[in-house]
């Protein structure tokens, strides 16, 4: 009868532990069983598991939504809160599909900024808006105020223009021809006849010699409803050339002074002396007071004969 050999636990044909090669791989072993093997996520990238989440789009959308709206309260500013506005919206759009994406993780700021992206654009609309609706006004007050001033520059020369065509109506009124009769305001009518030739005597035929002597006859009449004081000085007698003539001093003549009654009248007389070569032609300046401007004025040939 055979003896077995005394079992160690090990079974037959397998090496000992001592007799293993250290370095060999240990013996496959039974396969798991794919029902009771745990479950394991999918495998990731090392790369995109190692990257770090970026924020920065999210965060600049914020910043730029704050300086928008900032710009919009500042309303002397608000031409400039369109574009970091519009960029907030921009940047804020992008940040929030990252944070879906799993590229950033602040996605309620990318949407804070895009928010405050919005309102800044919507207060620059608003301000556009007012500031084209205040320049319109001020440029429609600005063109109403010149047409007016125009209105008023143009209503100024034509008063002018009035005021001067009256002033020649009346200057030209105011020349007339021996004979003729002008109307001053206070009702005095006065009337200068056309000079005659006069032969003076005595003493006044020696100084005027070499001349010739005329004779102007002034009559006024008071047609107005008061008293008239007359102070109306000596004539204005001018030849052809444009010369004063000379003062004749004569007994025959009559100065016209003092108080002329309503409904009355009077003849004054003056003597005067023209140049031979100039006595063709005369002037006569009158006027009932001398101190006043209004003079008239008489003119036109004279006959004084040889």
């Amino acid at each position: 009868m055979s003896v077995s050999p005394p079992s160690d636990g090990k079974q037959s044909g397998e090496p000992a532990a001592e007799a293993r090669d250290p370095w060999t791989p240990p013996p496959p072993g039974p396969a798991p069983d794919p029902a009771s093997a745990p479950w394991t996520p999918y495998p990731m990238d090392p790369l995109m598991a190692a990257r770090p989440p970026r924020n920065g789009i999210g965060i600049t959308a914020l910043v730029l939504g704050i300086v928008s709206l900032v710009l919009g309260v500042l309303v002397i500013l608000f031409w400039m809160t369109w574009l970091p506005g519009l960029l907030a919206v921009i940047f804020g759009i992008i940040g929030m599909r990252r944070d879906r994406k799993g590229l950033a993780t602040n996605g309620t700021v990318a949407m804070v900024g895009t928010v405050l992206g919005g309102l800044g654009l919507a207060v620059s609309i608003a301000c556009g808006v007012a500031a084209a609706v205040v320049a319109k006004k001020a440029v429609d007050e600005t063109r109403a105020q010149v047409k007016k001033v125009e209105a008023s520059v143009e209503a100024e020369r034509e008063k002018a223009r009035q005021e001067e065509e009256k002033a020649q109506r009346e200057e030209k009124a105011r020349h007339l021809s021996f004979g003729g009769t002008y109307s001053f305001p206070d009702g005095l009518k006065v009337t200068v006849a056309e000079p005659e030739r006069f032969v003076p005597g005595g003493l006044a035929a020696r100084n005027i010699k070499d001349r010739k002597a005329i004779q102007v006859t002034v009559t006024i009449v008071n047609t107005g409803s008061r008293d008239v004081e007359l102070h109306p000085g000596l004539p204005d007698v001018k030849d052809a050339r444009e010369a004063r003539a000379e003062l004749v001093i004569d007994a025959k003549q009559k100065i016209i002074d003092g108080k002329l009654q309503s409904g009355k009248s009077t003849v004054g007389r003056y003597m005067f002396s023209l140049a031979p070569e100039a006595a063709d032609k005369a002037e006569v300046g009158f006027c009932p007071d001398f101190s006043r401007s209004d003079f008239s004025y008489w003119s036109g040939p004279l006959d004084l004969g040889s």
